[in-house]
């Protein structure tokens, strides 16, 4: 790990030489030998300072109203009163009622709030995030240098002092006068407090997946395209040539049964979440400093989802249904998920600004589809979080058995093919990996800055049990013999997808939880000026986000136990490389915007990425 903690061109606040105000300022060198940093205030002066003498911004958090010292209008007026409580020199206004003084201060007050927030909010430099801190910044008028200042604010405390010895002024208005504090720091806390922690809707520009009609081409366009895809994969001949494939009529596609089975599947997940079991464990700060707990419990969720199964074909359940109601299913689904939409922004209408996710944007038709709150909750019950990982990923793995079933009975086989075998056995390791590792999913972007909308449900409930079961779905209906050679390369390509997908994601998940564990003492990092350090070797220095090429690798060996006889099982391989081409641009700007000038240097360190020449 690095000996020193700031980066050269860091923005972080500095403390001024005999004080305890500390002031924005920006990393120029470091000294190795006598450990100090040559630092550049922002009228110029350059002085050099202790590691302990310098903290990085976000180390600033909004102090209560009940902080005296911290409070800008306190320092105001503890100057006003030495000036009045002198016995040689009254104030000309000693008359003035309490009530104007009151309105006076209260203007004054307001317009210091104002000056304090401007340099942070308006004029960042260096990759400092441009955000309020929470600690008020001392500025004068007029651009008085800081050493000029700060003699006047060490001057204001010693008059302060003398005047408390020789004070003249009658105790009841001295009274009066801490009541008139008390309202300013309370008024000042409440300013701060707006202004710091306010929801900023993003601007047009910044509106992903096409803004407002791209969006909406998405939630009417995704589940045509899933009804068609699946329709074609039912005929005989699944070629794109015979596209249209023959439409059944509407009332063929809706059954109240299915989708009460639907109904009932969910409603199961929802009981196997809410039982006392696994442990909890908090999730990232939120913007208001809160942490939400959740439960670990998912993996738990599958082993009694599979005892039921069991239970079930032991009893002589007949599974062959789904099968048969398929396209129901998946209709059932997508109803249930619009329904859900709906909820969901309805009730984000009444949610406080600060439950907002930072993807909202303002515009209805985006923020249903991007989701407006961030973490919906029904007292404990997350529905994002249960969503995440429950009913559909879950459910992708009962769907396959399914569909093996539904292969030895269609082929009057007594055992699976290998193809189907093999294919059901990579995604089972996927989606039990992914249980398994439960905790890593609070890290991620959809749990962290996408709020809960249609986005993520459909792609949830309806996209992944539906799309990502495809390869076993279309061996029913179309087999492919695969040689155990051919299987051999198969499985060799699959775990080594495996071993880059994992281990990055461990390596990541680690350091994210422990950056100081001795165990990743040998990792090097460049360090932000938002407190986080950037890995810089291991996995994440041999090419950016190699998790995704470890889940591409994947991709490719589910596909290939289905053969080349037909594009079609390599739709989800299509897909899933368009779909991290436009995630790694996503965490491109994200991360560029986020960490600046670090994140340039991390880009020089590490050049290589997955997708070079597309974006």
């Amino acid at each position: 790990m690095p000996s020193r903690k700031f980066a050269d061109g860091e923005v972080v606040r500095g403390r001024w030489p005999g004080s305890s105000l500390y002031y924005e300022v920006e990393i120029l060198s470091h000294d190795s030998t006598s450990q100090l940093y040559t630092v550049k205030y922002k009228d110029g002066t350059e002085l050099e300072l202790k590691e302990n003498d310098i903290k990085p911004l976000t180390s600033f958090r909004q102090r209560k109203g009940g902080s005296t010292s911290s409070s800008p209008s306190r320092r105001r007026g503890s100057r006003s009163r030495s000036r009045s409580r002198s016995p040689g020199r009254p104030p000309k206004n000693a008359r003035r009622s309490a009530s104007a003084s009151h309105q006076a201060n209260i203007k004054e007050a307001r317009r210091e709030v104002e000056v304090k927030l401007t340099p942070l909010i308006l004029k960042p430099f260096g990759n400092s995030i441009s955000r309020y801190n929470g600690e008020p910044e001392h500025t004068e008028r007029n651009d008085v240098p800081h050493k000029n200042t700060q003699e006047k604010f060490n001057l204001s405390q010693e008059s302060s002092y003398i005047s408390t010895q020789y004070s003249l002024r009658p105790r009841r208005e001295e009274v009066k006068l801490k009541e008139i504090d008390s309202k300013e720091e309370k008024f000042i806390a409440k300013e701060l407090a707006v202004r710091t922690f306010e929801v900023t809707p993003i601007r047009a520009k910044d509106l992903e997946f096409g803004g407002v009609p791209g969006v909406f081409l998405i939630m009417f366009g995704l589940p045509v395209f899933l009804f068609l895809l699946l329709l074609i994969c039912k005929q005989k001949d699944p070629s794109l040539l015979n596209f249209p494939p023959p439409l059944p009529a509407l009332y063929e596609l809706w059954e109240t049964r299915v989708f009460g089975v639907y109904l009932l599947w969910f409603l199961i997940q929802v009981l196997f979440y809410l039982l006392p079991i696994g442990k909890v464990v908090e999730g990232t700060p939120l913007i208001d400093g809160r942490r939400l707990k959740y439960r670990l419990n998912g993996f738990y969720a599958f082993i009694l989802t599979s005892a039921v199964i069991g239970a079930s074909l032991f009893q002589g359940v007949e599974f062959h249904y789904v099968y048969s109601h398929f396209l129901q299913f998946a209709l059932g689904a997508t109803v249930f998920c619009v329904v859900l939409s709906v909820y969901l922004y309805m009730r984000s209408l009444k949610a406080p600004r600060n439950d907002l996710s930072p993807a909202s944007s303002g515009n209805a038709v985006y923020d249903f589809f991007i989701g407006r709150e961030l973490n919906p909750r029904i007292g404990t019950f997350d529905l994002k979080y249960f969503c995440e990982l429950r009913p559909g990923l879950i459910g992708w793995v009962v769907i396959n058995l399914v569909m093996l079933l539904a292969e030895m009975k269609i082929q009057d086989r007594a055992v699976p093919s290998l193809a189907m075998i093999l294919v059901n056995s990579f995604q089972l390791l996927y989606v039990v990996d992914a249980l398994w590792n439960e905790e890593a999913l609070l890290t991620t972007m959809d749990i962290i800055h996408d709020g809960f909308g249609f986005m993520l449900a459909f792609g949830d409930l309806v996209w992944v049990p539906f799309i990502y079961s495809f390869q076993a779905f279309y061996l029913v209906s179309h087999p492919n013999e695969v040689s155990w050679p051919m299987a051999s390369l198969i499985i060799v390509l699959k775990l080594c997808g495996y071993v880059i997908f994992r281990g990055a994601n461990s390596q990541k998940n680690a350091f994210r939880k422990n950056p100081s564990d001795p165990k990743l003492a040998h990792l090097k990092t460049i360090h932000t000026s938002t407190g986080k350090n950037l890995l810089v070797s291991g996995w994440w220095g041999f090419v950016r986000h190699p998790n995704y090429l470890g889940d591409l690798i994947m991709a490719l060996a589910w596909s290939l136990p289905c053969g080349f006889n037909h594009i079609l099982p390599y739709f989800y391989v299509i897909y899933f490389t368009m779909l991290l081409v436009h995630r790694e641009a996503r965490d491109e700007y994200h991360c560029k915007k986020k960490y600046g000038v670090a994140w340039e240097k991390y880009c020089q360190r590490v050049p290589y990425r997955i997708f070079p020449y597309i974006y």
